[in-house]
């Protein structure tokens, strides 16, 4: 059996089913294809170990795809603080008065409601799926993966494992780090794999629901807090939170060994007391981070997105953020490549859309990568610097309010300033 469609996007993940919905709800004719069977929720279920922190900008977008009510049908939480601190202890801080260590982000000081909320991952993927489904144009094939891919001048052939053919002029790979379109077309990627990994663990605590998302750095790595919502009346004052420890992976190793008890004294005694007093562990799970970046967005009808594109060190929870931007910037380029007449997989259109996405995409990889070299060491001068740079910060509440616009999706653009520092930073090109 043979389809025809304008657009098949494998991978229904978070990004792959808006992207596949945003263009559904743009004329296009679209495959969804996902191994997975569609996901599900029930609200007396323990929240997913998965949780995203979406941006304001990424809440105007699922908005514009009929997705937001869905998920606020069911669980998100909204943050308005986002507090960020060095841990590390050394003779030099007494050089820096500990408060001016501490930087904190306000929603109001910014004009905003808030800065974001925290979701389920499978929360949003439901969501999303379901306005995909609910869209004339897009076609899902759940529960089948990708047998083959092939190209000809005008055409792509993808081969489900059912031996079903789907034909379209473009394919868009949205199947995640380890994408197999990606592999397929002969994309290749540079790759940094770092000494951390990430530990990430699903809690109930004492008191109501937080406002408040933080990290607290450590030579290790960040321990952060993420506040999800009420236990409900069966835990009566208590909430959901979920807890992500960085560290080597010999320790997160020994950490996971450890019953729920003995995790749980060693959490409170090794995160910053601002964490609320713990009663309960649902789950845990560990993962390493690493920072990967496709070496072209696109090659003959493959284009890429999201994760299959590029993947960040997950320190301020960018990842998902970042790929509904490639989502929103390729849904334009195909837009205007249909407006012209074009074939949608025109290099000129593809490549528009590579030139809006890969620098913005390489800032935020680089952000990330000196946050991580410059808190994960014990070096006493570094130490000294980056608390006078969390100093500058609280005392520049103007550049830092700028930038922490642009971060939360306010703002389209960062301050001009510092564009032109990030743009003269060496190595940028090379990410």
């Amino acid at each position: 059996m043979t389809q025809a469609f304008d657009i098949v996007v494998v991978g229904a993940g978070m990004v792959g089913a808006a992207l596949a919905t945003g263009l559904g709800q743009n004329g296009f004719s679209v495959a969804l294809i996902d191994r997975s069977p569609p996901p599900a929720f029930s609200p007396d279920t323990a929240p997913d170990i998965r949780v995203s922190a979406l941006s304001a900008g990424s809440e105007r977008y699922l908005q514009s795809l009929g997705a937001w009510d869905h998920i606020l049908g069911m669980r998100a939480t909204p943050y308005k603080r986002l507090a960020v601190w060095d841990e590390t202890r050394f003779p030099l801080q007494n050089l820096v008065p500990r408060k001016l260590a501490e930087v904190q982000f306000d929603a109001t000081e910014l004009g905003a409601h808030h800065l974001g909320h925290i979701v389920e991952n499978s929360v949003t993927q439901q969501a999303l799926w379901q306005t995909a489904d609910a869209c004339p144009h897009v076609t899902l094939f759940h529960g089948h993966g990708v047998a083959s891919l092939a190209q000809s001048g005008d055409t792509a052939t993808v081969t489900l494992d059912d031996g079903r053919e789907l034909l379209a002029s473009l394919v868009v790979g949205c199947d995640g780090a380890q994408s197999r379109i990606r592999d397929v077309a002969g994309i290749g990627t540079t790759r940094n794999q770092y000494d951390q990994q990430a530990m990430v663990i699903s809690v109930r605590y004492q008191g109501p629901v937080e406002d408040i998302t933080w990290q607290g750095f450590h030579p290790s790595g960040p321990r952060a807090f993420l506040p999800l919502h009420s236990a409900g009346p069966e835990h009566a004052g208590e909430s959901w939170g979920s807890l992500v420890w960085y560290d080597s992976p010999e320790e997160l190793a020994r950490l996971k060994s450890l019953d729920d008890s003995t995790l749980m004294s060693e959490i409170q005694s090794s995160f910053p007391a601002s964490l609320p007093l713990l009663t309960h562990i649902d789950s845990k799970a560990s993962f390493p981070i690493a920072r990967q970046h496709a070496k072209q967005y696109h090659s003959g009808r493959v284009v890429l997105a999201g994760d299959s594109a590029h993947t960040i060190n997950p320190l301020a929870g960018q990842g998902v953020n970042l790929g509904f931007q490639d989502a929103q910037a390729l849904q334009f380029a195909l837009k205007e490549a249909k407006r012209a007449g074009d074939d949608l997989a025109d290099p000129k259109w593809l490549t528009l859309y590579e030139q809006k996405r890969r620098p913005a995409n390489r800032r935020m990889m680089l952000t990330m990568d000196l946050f991580y070299h410059l808190f994960s060491n014990r070096i006493p001068p570094v130490h000294l610097l980056r608390n006078l740079g969390l100093g500058a910060a609280r005392a520049l509440p103007f550049a830092r309010n700028r930038v922490a616009r642009y971060a939360m999706g306010i703002d389209e653009e960062l301050p001009a300033v510092v564009r032109q520092i990030t743009s003269r930073i060496p190595g940028l090109n090379q990410l």
